[in-house]
């Protein structure tokens, strides 16, 4: 790997990972609930794509080390544009940071769900450990599924900065995870870069930045 890769500023045992939302989709712009749907960047989030991609590839000293990305395409085109932008040979496909599963509310829209029966049944019980209806994922499988994933990439990659491109409730639930003294949900919008300090090797994690879209400003990545 290149000597050039930045280490994370809390030591050699950490590895930075920067996790960024997909670009947008024309289910984003309607508001209907994707979860585990496959549908493909629209025109702006492929704009979005490409700012995000410049911007994770400004600095030389910090360019990322590996691009891992969810297997869904709204989130491996978004990962193919940062991987080509910053010279990264290819991106690690991987199931296991793909979108909650959102069972029957998958394709509904969001303001719908809301009014639903079926939602304010599961919303009245535990939500970490009840599954949502129609065989979704409940926050606790999500956070094992990809909180573990994180930690086995940070292990791989210690002192170095990983990109993996994910969906929002996978961050959400990664911002959870990460500072879990608070229950507040996070503005994650699409192509926002997060950042967590994560030592995989003793599950120690620190977050750093949330939902950052300056790059859509033509801002520079810090």
């Amino acid at each position: 790997m290149s000597p050039a890769i930045s280490a994370s500023p809390h030591g050699e045992n950490f590895t930075e990972m920067v996790a960024v939302r997909h670009g947008e989709t024309e289910w984003n712009v309607s508001h209907t609930i994707q979860g585990r749907l496959d549908h493909e960047l629209n025109e702006t989030g492929r704009q979005q794509a490409a700012m995000v991609a410049r911007r994770l590839s400004e600095s030389e000293e910090a360019k990322p080390a590996a691009v891992y990305s969810s297997d869904l395409k709204r989130a491996a085109e978004t990962a193919q544009m940062i991987a080509a932008t910053s010279s990264v040979s290819n991106v690690v496909i991987d199931q296991a940071l793909t979108e909650r599963h959102m069972g029957s509310f998958q394709g509904m829209k969001r303001e719908d769900v809301l009014k639903s029966e079926a939602y304010k049944a599961y919303s009245s019980k535990d939500e970490r450990k009840e599954e949502l209806p129609g065989g979704g994922e409940s926050l606790n499988q999500l956070s094992e599924r990809c909180v573990s994933r994180l930690n086995a990439i940070a292990e791989k990659h210690k002192g170095e900065r990983v990109v993996v491109v994910t969906h929002e409730e996978v961050i959400q639930e990664l911002c959870r995870h990460a500072n879990p003294t608070t229950s507040v949900r996070r503005n994650i919008p699409n192509t926002s870069i997060s950042i967590f300090h994560v030592s995989g090797s003793d599950g120690r994690w620190i977050l750093e930045k949330v939902g950052d879209v300056g790059h859509l400003n033509e801002d520079s990545f810090p």
